[in-house]
C-alpha cells in the first residue's frame, strides 16, 4: 500500500485502501498499524486535519480495530 508523509509529531505516513476500507499508519519508529473498516471519508479528513495526531486520537484510534503490520 502507498503512504504520504504527514507533518506530525507522531505519525510518519498514511496510506488507505478503498476496497478494503484499511487506513495503513507508520508511527515514527517504523511501527506500521492497519486500521480495519475506516470509512474513506474519515481517512481524507485525516489527511486535510490541521491536528494530525490529535484527529487520529480522537477519531481513529480505540474506535477502529486494528492490528500490527509485520
Amino acid at each position: 500500500m502507498d503512504r504520504q508523509f504527514v507533518n506530525s509529531s507522531d505519525i510518519t505516513s498514511i496510506g488507505y485502501d478503498k476496497p478494503s476500507k484499511i487506513l495503513e499508519v507508520e508511527f515514527h519508529g517504523s511501527r506500521i498499524y492497519q486500521y480495519e473498516n475506516v470509512p474513506e471519508g474519515m481517512y481524507k479528513d485525516l489527511m486535510w486535519v490541521y491536528d494530525t495526531d490529535g484527529f487520529f486520537n480522537k477519531e481513529i484510534k480505540g474506535v477502529y480495530g486494528y492490528k500490527r503490520k509485520k
